[in-house]
């Protein structure tokens, strides 16, 4: 409850701080002044995040779990089949990721002692 709670304050300054940054930019505009651009922020490939994920927990996951873990870290609702499909592929191209039992992925050992050494 806690948690939850921790959270949602978070979203709601979040959301002020938003709010008041854009009106900052309208009366810049307004006042003929230059306004920075605004930096996008980059949206994670399903990829990285399931990579993300694997690395963080530095164990085999079954699909669920890692479509769990995108849900509660990134607010990503991934395709299970899209993703699972897309692990299958990296898996046969040994790129970055392995299968370890039905539905459940691991990183190729060389990618998890990557992730040690940062």
């Amino acid at each position: 409850m806690e948690k939850k709670l921790s959270e949602d304050l978070l979203t709601i300054f979040e959301s002020l701080l938003r709010s008041q940054l854009n009106t900052i930019r309208q009366l810049r505009k307004e006042a003929g002044l230059p306004v920075a651009k605004e930096e996008k922020e980059r949206r994670m490939s399903n990829m990285e995040i399931v990579y993300d994920i694997l690395q963080r927990e530095q164990r085999p996951l079954h699909i669920d779990h890692i479509l769990s873990l995108a849900q509660q870290r990134f607010q990503q609702k991934l395709d299970k089949e899209s993703v699972v499909s897309a692990l299958a592929k990296r898996v046969k191209r040994q790129d970055r990721f392995i299968k370890t039992g039905p539905n459940t992925f691991a990183l190729l050992a060389s990618q998890s002692e990557e992730g040690k050494k940062r």
